[in-house]
């Protein structure tokens, strides 16, 4: 599968008119997948509204990829954050009502068994949380914003709760995990502010 990610920040007294206009413009991809909805307010650096489109290849996309990005240079449009990517998610036979993108940076440098070992513990981490339903973790094609974003980690959860409570507090994340993100910590790979953003998902994106 081919992906794109992109979080859009938009203007206060615009946002009900650019959901729209991006739910148009996602449908008129022709996308195996899409989601266009506003961003929940425990998002951070997540963006207004997060549209997630998944193509059977980069040619389908390709052949798209104009239209639905002169939607994103609306006026009413102040920034975009995104990736776009390839990968194979893993699903589990439940559906989730949460999806959940999470755009990081390895800093340039990083010994490549660093980053594996960086990467395979992050694919664990559905291993440990129940209430991640399906999950992806890819390395960025192509990067969009002012970071060079490097991986995403997409996953969707059963439902808020999953995700701030059994995700965001177990013990694999805050005591194994978080040291690649910790700036106190001497592992620390991830500096740039990351963009941890999640939204109401009614129908399967990655399964």
């Amino acid at each position: 599968m081919y992906s794109v990610t992109r979080l859009v920040d938009v203007s206060p007294d615009q946002r009900d008119r650019l959901l729209a206009a991006l739910r148009g413009a996602a449908a008129a991809t022709g996308a195996r997948r899409w989601l266009v909805e506003f961003t929940d307010p425990g998002s951070r650096n997540g963006g207004d509204i997060l549209v997630q489109l998944v193509f059977d290849d980069e040619a389908h996309w390709r052949s798209a990829a104009a239209q639905f990005t002169a939607a994103l240079a609306d006026p009413a449009v102040t920034r975009v954050n995104g990736a776009t990517y390839t990968g194979t998610p893993t699903a589990t036979e439940r559906t989730g009502t949460v999806f959940r993108a999470l755009l990081l940076r390895v800093t340039p440098g990083t010994h490549p068994d660093t980053v594996a070992r960086f990467e395979a513990e992050l694919a664990a981490m559905p291993r440990y949380v129940d209430t991640i339903l399906a999950w992806q973790l890819s390395r960025v094609i192509e990067s969009v914003g002012t970071t060079a974003w490097t991986h995403v980690f997409t996953q969707e959860f059963t439902d808020v709760d999953g995700l701030m409570g059994p995700y965001l507090m177990h013990p694999i994340h805050w005591a194994v995990v978080d040291r690649w993100f910790d700036p106190e910590c001497p592992e620390v790979i991830v500096r740039d502010r990351v963009c941890h953003s999640f939204c109401r998902c009614d129908t399967a994106i990655l399964s």
